[in-house]
C-alpha cells in the first residue's frame, strides 16, 4: 500500500503543473501562434529529457514514438493552447474534468481494465466537484472552444492508455523524451507553413516558455507515465482532477481573493473523488490449513480375533 501512495504522490506532479500551465498560457503566452506555441513546448522539454536519457528509439518505438507524439504532444498541444486562449480557465479546467470517466471506459477493451464501480462514483464525485467550484456565472463561453477541450480529452486519453499499453521493457525517461521530440518536430514545418516566420519573443515569454517546457511538459508527462505505469488507469485519471483544483487555488492566490462556500465545497468534493478511486489494499489470503488426518477408532481398526 505505501508504494501505491508513492506512486500517487509522485503522479500528482502532473496535474498539479498543468494547472498552473493555464494561467501561464492564457497571462504570457502569444494567442496568434498556437502551432509555435505548441512546439517551443514540447520540443525543448524533449530535447532535455533526451539529453538525460541518452537513448534513441529502436524497433517498434520508431513507430510508436510518432503516433504518441502526434496523439499526446502534436495534436493535444494545439488543442490545449487552443482551449486556454478561447475559453475561460475554469470552463476549460471543467471540461478536461471529464477525462476520468473518458480513460476509464477507454482503458477497458485497450488495456483490460474494467471499470470498478467506486472509480466511477469518484470519477462524478470530483466532476461534480469541479463544476461547483469553477462554473459560478461564466458568460459568454466559446462553442469552439468547448469543442477543442472535448477534442483533447479523447485524443490525450487514446494516446495515455496506448503509451501505458507499450511501455513494458521501454526506459521511463527514453519513452517520454522519444513522443515529446517526436510531436515537436511534427510542429514545427507545420506552423511555419500556416503562421509564418517564428515570433520575436521578449524577456517574459521566454520565461514563460521556460516553464511550460521544463515544468508543465517535461517533468510532468515523467510523472504522468511514471504513474500509467504503476496504477490503474482509472485511478491515474482521476488524480488528474487535482489540475483544476491547482488553477483555482493558483488563481485565489494570484488575485488575492477568498474562496467561497461553493468553492470550498466543491473543491472538497473534488478531492473525496481522489480519495474513491484510490488503490485498494489488496486482500490478504489465509493460508490454506493441511486437512487433518481422519479420525480412526481403534476399537475398529482391530482386526477380529
Amino acid at each position: 500500500m505505501e508504494g501505491n501512495l508513492r506512486w500517487v504522490a509522485v503522479t500528482a506532479i502532473a496535474p498539479v503543473a498543468w494547472g498552473t500551465n493555464y494561467f501561464v498560457t492564457h497571462e504570457f503566452l502569444p494567442a496568434d501562434r498556437p502551432l509555435y506555441g505548441a512546439a517551443a513546448r514540447a520540443l525543448p522539454a524533449g530535447l532535455v529529457l533526451l539529453a538525460l536519457s541518452r537513448r534513441r528509439p529502436r524497433g517498434p518505438w520508431w513507430g510508436r514514438s510518432a503516433v504518441l507524439g502526434m496523439l499526446n504532444v502534436s495534436i493535444f498541444f494545439v488543442l490545449v493552447f487552443t482551449a486556454s486562449q478561447l475559453l475561460p480557465t475554469s470552463v476549460a479546467s471543467t471540461v478536461m474534468a471529464v477525462s476520468p470517466l473518458t480513460m476509464m471506459f477507454i482503458a477497458w477493451p485497450l488495456v483490460s481494465e474494467r471499470p470498478t464501480t467506486a472509480r466511477i462514483a469518484g470519477a462524478v464525485v470530483g466532476l461534480g466537484g469541479v463544476c461547483l467550484t469553477l462554473l459560478t456565472g461564466v458568460k459568454g463561453i466559446s462553442g469552439p472552444g468547448v469543442l477543442a477541450s472535448l477534442a483533447a480529452v479523447l485524443v490525450s486519453s487514446l494516446g495515455h492508455l496506448l503509451a501505458k499499453r507499450w511501455s513494458a521493457g521501454a526506459d521511463l525517461l527514453a519513452s517520454t523524451a522519444w513522443q515529446l521530440t517526436a510531436g515537436g518536430l511534427f510542429l514545427l514545418p507545420v506552423a511555419a507553413a500556416v503562421e509564418g516566420p517564428p515570433p520575436k519573443l521578449s524577456m517574459p515569454v521566454l520565461l514563460a516558455f521556460g516553464y511550460v517546457a521544463l515544468v508543465a511538459t517535461a517533468l510532468a508527462f515523467t510523472a504522468w507515465f511514471a504513474g500509467l505505469r504503476h496504477l490503474p488507469a482509472g485511478t491515474v485519471g482521476l488524480i488528474g482532477l487535482l489540475n483544476p483544483v491547482t488553477g483555482v487555488l493558483l488563481g485565489t492566490a494570484v488575485a488575492g481573493e477568498l474562496l467561497t462556500v461553493q468553492q470550498t465545497c466543491g473543491l472538497a468534493l473534488v478531492l473525496a473523488g481522489v480519495v474513491l478511486g484510490r488503490p485498494k489494499r489488496p486482500r490478504r489470503r489465509q493460508r490454506a490449513r493441511p486437512p487433518h488426518p481422519p479420525v480412526v477408532d481403534e476399537c475398529s481398526a482391530r482386526a477380529p480375533s
